[in-house]
């Protein structure tokens, strides 16, 4: 068992082993240097041993961790498919670790698959690591992805996560490989993105999320640096402006882009009714005002996130004409669209992206869900219901239309979904009983794995249909970043192993193995993660056991 996720394509264990640890040099060119001292701040925070940069081999025998830029067996692993959501066409993430008695090499074509080789050593070296040293088993490991796009939805509407927490998340994205952080920066909630042309939108539809909890929003300088943050790790951080349905945060800042018939719903769950409308001249103002300031936020992405979904009670006609205005303002500036899924039932333009999510057969679950009954208002029902039915629809109409597809299935890749599995560790039951959107069946570890995008995905018959593969995370029920965090892991390891891994290669008894070997470097990072009784991990969450006896257990 090699201590990886996701799993390598190639790995060829060898006789013999390393010991590194504090005053381990690690070689680097100048070309080179940022991405090895990143390396080198995440093994200390991961692992505790101190490593040091140097520009040359070091003229004794003690051994090095050397990177360079080459090709060696890179193209004995297939190119990542899909689409990336910065837009490059020459990236290549695929790299290659030796590790022998004389030390390691790390190579790769270029810097970012560099930082991913690197990110498959700081996992090995963390799961060995121990006062100041490990000790690495010879092998060499040859790897690349499945897919281009590997991503995560972040919902910072309904609960305002600011920079901090923001950074977490990308740290943890960083960690499993991921390269993309889609935030979802507006709904009717609140809204989290500065435009100075349009103050309201943060002075009013910031100042609130659901419920009673805090408002807030990224300053452009917050946003500037997160975006800055995200891309020395090679994640990419993508925007998302929800519409022209979830815009209640827009109806409280400016009341005269609001429909006559528009209603707020219940103030516990958010759920409202009123769309922006198409036919007004006042709507594409205020969109074009609010593209112009968002894109210039987000510089690495080539993809704006227009929304599109859950337009509630606005006619077939008027949707389809509004997603194909939006997508061509878009256009217009250099970037390309993508949208949830019911985007399909417009006419698309080439490039764009549908982001695949409701999984149709669930619709009958969900419509009989007690839950769901019991949070959206009765009147409210028949509009979902006609909703869902229409969404049989959307995957093969856009795939007959060329366009590929993201996939983010309810089912596998909703992160908000409750922990199926009770928790190895007591304390933490409290919290899995209370958070987790309940309209949704409860969701295990190994539903996230035992899975695939191709074959589990109505109407997809090759990899070739599909941009990349990205989870989400709404938070309804998530108040704090305690909840966030025991949500997202260990779920984001299964979501990495889906969207880099072979095909096929994933079994669960290996991967939960490879999986308690993690734990060492989320507790030193100070991260919040479930320990599901069906994982033999090496010992309970930190935090929370501190929280419930003060010390460590075994499990």
């Amino acid at each position: 068992m090699v201590p990886l996720i996701p799993a390598p394509a190639r790995h060829v264990p060898d006789h013999g082993s390393l010991d590194i640890g504090d005053g381990t040099p690690v070689v680097a060119s100048a070309e080179l240097a940022a991405v090895a001292g990143l390396f080198i701040e995440d093994v200390r925070l991961d692992a505790s041993i101190a490593f040091d940069l140097s520009s040359n081999v070091p003229s004794d025998e003690a051994p090095a961790i050397t990177i360079m830029l080459a090709t060696d067996d890179l193209d004995t692993v297939p190119s990542a498919g899909g689409i990336r959501a910065d837009g490059e066409t020459d990236a290549d993430e695929r790299h290659g670790i030796r590790i022998d008695n004389d030390g390691i090499r790390v190579w790769a074509a270029t810097p970012e698959g560099v930082h991913r080789g690197l990110t498959s050593l700081r996992q090995l070296i963390s799961a060995e690591a121990e006062a100041g040293s490990a000790t690495l088993t010879a092998a060499t490991i040859i790897d690349g992805p499945r897919f281009a796009w590997r991503g995560l939805s972040f919902d910072v509407a309904r609960t305002f996560h600011g920079p901090e927490t923001v950074r977490r998340v990308i740290d943890m994205c960083s960690r499993h490989k991921l390269n993309v952080l889609h935030l979802h920066l507006t709904d009717d909630q609140g809204w989290r993105v500065e435009v100075p042309s349009r103050p309201e939108l943060t002075t009013i539809g910031a100042a609130g999320a659901l419920g009673d909890r805090p408002g807030g929003y990224f300053t452009i300088s917050e946003m500037q640096g997160l975006a800055e943050y995200a891309a020395a790790r090679f994640v990419t951080l993508v925007p998302e402006i929800d519409m022209p349905g979830h815009t209640g945060a827009i109806f409280r800042a400016y009341p005269e882009l609001a429909p006559i018939d528009a209603t707020s719903g219940d103030a516990a769950t958010g759920f409202a009714i009123g769309t922006l409308d198409p036919e007004r001249p006042g709507t594409w103002t205020f969109v074009e005002d609010v593209l112009d300031a968002v894109i210039a936020q987000f510089p690495h992405s080539a993809y704006v996130h227009v929304g599109g979904d859950e337009a509630f009670g606005m006619k077939d006609d008027a949707h389809a004409a509004f997603v194909e205005q939006v997508t061509a303002l878009v256009h217009a500036r250099g970037r390309l669209a993508i949208g949830w899924q019911e985007i399909a039932r417009a006419s698309l333009r080439k490039g764009d992206v549908v982001q695949y999510w409701i999984d149709t057969r669930e619709n009958e679950v969900m419509m009989n869900n007690e839950a769901l009954q019991a949070m959206v208002p009765p009147e409210f029902l028949p509009i979902i219901a006609e909703s869902l039915t229409k969404a049989e629809h959307d995957i093969p109409r856009a795939l007959g239309t060329g366009a590929k597809l993201l996939i983010s299935p309810t089912s596998r890749l909703y992160f908000d979904r409750p922990h199926a599995e009770a928790s190895a560790d007591p304390a933490q039951e409290e919290m899995r009983t209370r958070v987790g959107l309940p309209v949704y069946p409860p969701m295990s570890l190994r539903d996230v794995v035992e899975w695939d995008p191709a074959d589990d995905t109505p109407g997809v018959t090759s990899d070739d249909q599909i941009a990349g593969v990205e989870a989400a995370i709404w938070c309804e029920t998530i108040a704090t970043q305690d909840e966030l965090e025991f949500m997202l892991l260990p779920r984001l390891s299964g979501l990495a192993e889906k969207a880099w891994a072979s095909p096929g290669i994933t079994a669960w008894d290996g991967y939960a193995a490879r999986l308690a070997a993690q734990t060492s470097a989320w507790d030193a990072r100070g991260w919040t993660w479930f320990a599901a009784a069906d994982v033999r991990w090496r010992a309970a969450p930190a935090a929370a056991t501190a929280t419930a006896t003060g010390e460590g257990i075994t499990v």
